[in-house]
């Protein structure tokens, strides 16, 4: 692999990167160590941004979202969260608008812990390669919340009803081959390799007619849109309510209490 080119853009914050690594393919890259990439309202936008702004670039064909330090996201930002409910500029609604909008593919690259939306954006995202031993889970319940990112719509879908009731209402960790297993991700890599695998399937992608990729991928989804944009805002309505409730601040004291 050649030397990485940083073209971070000037309006992103620090916490996402922005590498054009290989010729048509960009990198985005979470980047909030400290946080184990836990994703706070400004990170969401920054993503966001940084999504329309590769999927608008006449140079890229395609785009690989991964996470800095062996971790892809430890999820939201509890202390973010505790806020409260924002309208419709909340990030995570921005996030899955540019998911859903995105004409190019987009592949994820996960090491580490991929927790809640970790989890939840891979289920937008056309490829995933996941490293042995990464960890996912999605403990909505145990935080006093309720699925998000259409997770309730097409977790179904990938995994079947019981096992998908299995992974939302018991928010268990579960691992890289059960991910698989689950049509969460395409395939487990070695440990430390998932990126390198990911760009690889990537350049293979680029080097293919850009035109025939976006007709593909718009005739893959064709015949979810309207149901999957009706489930993020059904979701989100509850999901706001269950934020703002008494169960939910008490599970993130205890979840900060914990974490210290």
């Amino acid at each position: 692999m050649g030397q990485a080119m940083d073209t971070t853009s000037t309006s992103t914050p620090e916490t996402v990167r922005i590498q054009d690594d290989r010729e048509g393919v960009r990198v985005l890259i979470i980047d909030r160590p400290a946080q184990r990439n836990a994703l706070d309202h400004a990170t969401y936008v920054a993503l966001a941004a940084a999504l329309q702004e590769a999927d608008a670039a006449p140079n890229i064909r395609v785009i690989v979202i991964t996470g800095a330090g062996g971790t892809f996201t430890s999820g939201n930002d509890i202390e973010d969260f505790q806020k409260g409910p924002q309208p419709e500029t909340r990030g995570g609604v921005l996030l899955f608008d540019a998911l859903l909008a995105a004409r190019k593919p987009v592949l994820a690259a996960i090491e580490g812990y991929a927790v809640g939306i970790g989890v939840t954006m891979l289920l937008h995202c056309d490829m995933a390669y996941a490293g042995a031993g990464t960890r996912f889970r999605m403990p909505f319940i145990a935080l006093g919340l309720s699925p998000e990112g259409a997770s309730s719509y097409l977790l179904p879908r990938l995994a079947g009803d019981k096992r998908a009731a299995e992974l939302l209402m018991l928010g268990e960790w579960f691992d890289a081959a059960e991910a698989a297993d689950a049509g969460i991700i395409n395939r487990v890599v070695d440990h430390g390799t998932a990126l390198t695998q990911t760009l690889e399937r990537a350049s293979a992608l680029a080097m293919l007619p850009a035109a025939s990729i976006e007709a593909t991928k718009s005739l893959l989804r064709q015949h979810r849109g309207a149901e999957v944009r009706e489930a993020l805002r059904v979701e989100y309505e509850v999901f706001s309510e269950r934020l703002a409730s008494a169960e939910a601040q008490e599970a993130f004291g205890r979840f900060q209490r914990k974490d210290r």
